[in-house]
């Protein structure tokens, strides 16, 4: 409750239940009533007159068209500002969807469809450099996969780390330096790379219980919950409880373990089990198996995509800050005690 967001423009849509639309008048303008309603003078008014429903809180209707709205002689330059650095958040998530989708295309043509040795039956012109060429052979065997690429089990490949939880009612385990997540923290990931978790504990909490630290670069995916099967990287060394796996590579291809994963993760999935919610298993894990092809194509893949798995880090690494210093300036530019003309906007859009 009290989440908002702007439909952008040209984008027809329904909205479900539990949701209003506010359309904004002539004399103000969309982009600033979208800051201002994160505002805390309307957050405040918000959950200041909150009802308590059947089932979930709610705020009634004559209480949102009362609500005040905080105005400024500089709204168009505050929206503006304020609006530089969701721009620069929108286009690093727009870089990096095209970025992922380069990596996880490439290996799915590469170690999926075998496409260069398909390619070659068909007689067909070769499109990679011709030292990568030759590294496809020329059939494919009566499995369906490229002849002499053998299939090996997941875990031959990974070594499979699990988490634990430290006593919770033990407070000096907890709040201190190390990230620590959960099955939450990696489902609701909206990137490749989790970077900080809701919850961190303390060296004592890590020596006193079975959580582990977890390397930066593993592929990690949520075990049992609602939420099996999701997954991302981490984009640091960060502990975890015991809801997740971890994966981590033998042989130091990490990005392209993290793309086989999500290629067989489904199979993962399908194959759960459990009593109320579905769960994967180490037997689950195990069971699995990969077309995984010569070492040095995966040595030649790994190559390739970790320039463009790093640009991924990185872009959400700067989004993480950018959406810090927008969450600092929105309330001191709505109330006034910081003015547009105080900001460098030029070093904002630098950030």
């Amino acid at each position: 409750m009290g989440e908002v967001c702007q439909i952008p423009e040209g984008l027809d849509c329904c909205l479900g239940q539990r949701q209003v639309l506010l359309r904004p008048k002539h004399e103000i303008s969309s982009r600033y009533l979208f800051y201002a309603m994160q505002s805390p003078s309307v957050r405040h008014q918000i959950f200041w007159n909150e009802g308590t429903g059947s089932t979930v809180s709610n705020v009634r209707i004559p209480i949102l068209k009362d609500l005040r709205i905080p105005r400024n002689d500089a709204e168009e330059a505050i929206a503006a500002t304020l609006g530089v650095l969701d721009d620069k958040i929108e286009l690093n998530r727009k870089m990096n969807a095209t970025l992922e989708a380069m990596a996880r295309t490439l290996f799915r043509d590469w170690f999926v469809d075998f496409g260069p040795t398909r390619a070659k039956m068909a007689g067909a012109a070769p499109y990679l450099s011709l030292d990568l060429w030759s590294l496809f052979p020329d059939r494919l065997d009566a499995e369906g996969k490229p002849e002499g690429w053998e299939e090996s089990g997941l875990l031959d490949l990974a070594t499979l780390i699990s988490g634990g939880t430290p006593k919770t009612d033990k407070a000096e385990y907890w709040n201190g330096d190390i990230p620590w997540a959960s099955a939450k923290d990696v489902s609701q990931c909206k990137d490749a790379f989790l970077i900080e978790t809701e919850r961190s504990i303390s060296e004592s909490g890590l020596k006193n219980s079975a959580t582990k630290i977890i390397p930066k670069y593993a592929t990690v995916v949520v075990a049992r919950g609602a939420t099996t099967g999701r997954s991302c990287m981490f984009g640091s060394d960060i502990a975890m409880n015991q809801t997740c796996y971890a994966l981590t590579s033998r042989s130091g291809h990490r990005f392209w373990l993290n793309c086989a994963f999500r290629e067989l993760v489904d199979r993962l999935v399908n194959a759960a089990h459990g009593s109320v919610f579905d769960t994967i298993t180490t037997r689950t894990i195990e069971a699995v198996s990969l077309v995984q092809g010569p070492k040095e194509l995966r040595d030649q893949f790994e190559r390739m995509v970790t320039p463009l798995f790093q640009r991924l880090l990185a872009n959400v690494i700067e989004s993480r800050t950018l959406a810090q210093t927008r969450d600092l300036l929105l309330p001191r530019l709505m109330s006034g005690d910081l003015r547009v003309a105080d900001i460098d906007l030029q070093t904002v859009e630098q950030a």
